[in-house]
């Protein structure tokens, strides 16, 4: 079964501009210092993008792995590929242009090591193999996210959320982000965007298990959502609040607000007057992915050939590439990743359809 709540695709649109604000951040002129401080903070829309992805694989994925068991296994890893492989190769290969155009100009391009590209290719450049962010930076994040799609069936396999009260749901919450707070403390890392090369992929699987438990009490509590829906709320100012007043330490307040939020916005999906259900915000969200992936090397290419000092652009020019953003991220996603996607699932197995898993054959995913 498959049941889109429009609410959290559009705040994945709002949550993906954050990250292009947050890379765009000191460059903008006349910035004034607390919109500053607050898009110095965009990095952490990742944290919520990880919580939102374990949350849609689990409701869309569980079912259909734990009834057809390993078989299944190989159509969801190709569906998990389709959504986000070919963007990124399409990326790269803009990100490669760049680079031979740099060196053609007899420009430097040490953010383009040749010697790396194959590890960003396979999207296994942020397991460990780096020491630094390369190429499209965004990527580093859907590297870890692949790593989260080759355990998330193991996860499936050993745990059936379904049948855990809720208090162990709850209690298998604060375990997991007490573990990812502590993982950041024993490194003396003091912000989740810190060490994204050594602690990325951790953070990553972390927050995607966090999110498939979150799952699981949506389906409990989506009846009676009310009185849920506002202690999450409530929760989630008071965690942010916290953090905010340095009573909590942001690898620990963060995530949890987020998890916290996350439900809050589930459970409140679909319900009238609702202000991210409108047709503008969840066009956003669909969109989203391209928007992550793309802003970046856009910005880098932009910055070349129409700005002459990267710390002061104008808001004329600022907007102009917020537009381009926008075009090019519809462009990305009708031309390139809705058609490769749907060419990648296209692919078939050797094998009979009598021989496919119940549900195998089905569109989304």
């Amino acid at each position: 079964m498959k049941t889109e709540l429009r609410a959290l695709t559009s705040i994945r649109g709002i949550a993906a501009w954050f990250v292009v604000l947050f890379h765009i951040r000191l460059s903008i002129a006349g910035l004034p210092a607390p919109a500053a401080a607050v898009l110095a903070k965009g990095y952490l829309a990742v944290d919520f993008f990880f919580l939102l992805s374990g949350f849609v694989i689990w409701m869309s994925w569980s079912e259909r792995l734990r009834a057809g068991g390993p078989a299944a296994v190989p159509e969801f890893l190709k569906r998990r590929i389709a959504r986000i492989w070919p963007l990124h190769l399409f990326m790269l290969g803009f990100g490669a242009l760049l680079a031979l155009a740099l060196a053609a100009t007899g420009r430097e391009a040490p953010h383009f090591p040749f010697a790396e590209l194959p590890l960003h290719v396979a999207l296994l450049q942020n397991w460990g193999f780096t020491s630094a962010l390369a190429w499209n930076d965004p990527a580093w994040s859907i590297s870890c996210e692949l790593g989260a799609y080759l355990l998330f069936p193991l996860l499936v396999l050993a745990i059936d959320w379904r049948r855990v009260p809720a208090p162990a749901i709850l209690a298998a919450i604060v375990a997991l982000l007490v573990l990812l707070h502590s993982v950041f403390a024993l490194r003396g890392a003091t912000a989740l965007g810190q060490e994204i090369p050594r602690l990325g992929l951790i953070r990553c699987v972390l927050e995607f298990a966090c999110g498939t438990a979150i799952g699981a009490l949506w389906l409990r509590w989506r009846e009676q959502w009310r009185r849920p829906a506002l202690a999450c709320a409530a929760m989630a100012l008071v965690l942010l609040g916290s953090w905010l007043a340095r009573l909590l330490p942001e690898t620990l307040a963060v995530p949890a607000a987020f998890a916290a939020l996350l439900l809050a916005l589930a459970l409140t999906a679909g319900k009238p007057g609702n202000p991210l259900e409108g047709r503008a915000l969840h066009y956003l969200g669909d969109i989203s992915y391209a928007t992550y992936l793309g802003h970046f090397l856009l910005w880098f290419a932009f910055k070349l050939v129409l700005v002459s000092d990267a710390h002061a652009v104008g808001a004329p020019l600022i907007a102009l590439y917020l537009v381009l953003v926008l075009a090019s991220s519809a462009a990305l996603y009708h031309w390139v990743e809705r058609p490769a996607q749907r060419r990648v699932n296209g692919l078939s197995y050797r094998r009979s359809r009598q021989a496919q898993p119940a549900g195998s054959g089905s569109p989304h995913g």
